[in-house]
């Protein structure tokens, strides 16, 4: 999942913004407690995400996959004054440990936490979105960014997460597992969508960031 060499990666957080005390905690908790900790955004892409938010102020966010509320943690600290995070995961059984390090962050008038399938919450949240940000199950990349275009305003991001998928997409189409396929054809998808301009930015897993026009 990690492509840039350790000693580089280490160099650089040596010079960025250093995690929280609930960061780190919610960090160390994720590992010890909870399985596939990889899954955790971490400190490098944390930062990325509170930057982006930070330079967007956002009204409105959604996220789609919370996980155990690291990634929404640092994305809640660019909101605007009155702002609001929705976040969605299916996983009931880390609901407990989400919302607790939601209220030691401070930001439990600041996140709104769902818990079910996305695809049947999404449509009833009547916001307009300045940032979305996709974290989920891979197999269905493609409907989350169907099902939030039109909930996007004109200028706002779609950020998806995990799109070179530990180096897969690289492999032969033909020999691709499901969630890599779907990977594979949601990058295609957003580089042939013409409605958005978009890079792939190789940070951690990868991430594909697309804005709306």
């Amino acid at each position: 999942m990690e492509f840039i060499d350790e000693k580089i990666e280490n160099y650089a957080l040596s010079f960025s913004q250093n995690e929280s005390d609930v960061l780190k905690k919610l960090n160390r908790e994720t590992h010890a407690k909870v399985l596939m900790p990889r899954m955790l955004s971490g400190h490098m892409q944390g930062n990325v995400l509170s930057m982006l938010s930070k330079m967007l102020q956002p009204k409105q966010i959604l996220e789609i996959g919370t996980y155990t509320g690291y990634s929404g943690i640092c994305l809640a600290q660019g909101l605007t004054e009155n702002g609001k995070l929705h976040t969605i995961d299916i996983n009931d059984e880390l609901e407990s440990m989400v919302r607790a390090f939601i209220e030691e962050a401070g930001l439990t008038d600041k996140i709104n936490f769902y818990v079910g399938n996305a695809l049947s919450i999404i449509p009833t949240i009547n916001e307009t979105f300045d940032l979305v940000f996709i974290d989920a199950d891979k197999k269905n990349y493609a409907a989350y960014y169907d099902l939030v275009f039109d909930k996007v305003r004109k200028g706002g991001f779609i950020i998806a997460d995990n799109v070179l998928w530990s180096g897969k997409v690289l492999d032969d189409e033909t020999k691709m597992d499901v969630d890599t396929k779907a990977i594979h054809d949601y990058n295609k998808k957003i580089h042939n969508d013409m409605r958005v301009e978009h890079m792939l930015l190789p940070v951690r897993d990868g991430l594909m960031i697309a804005r709306k026009k």
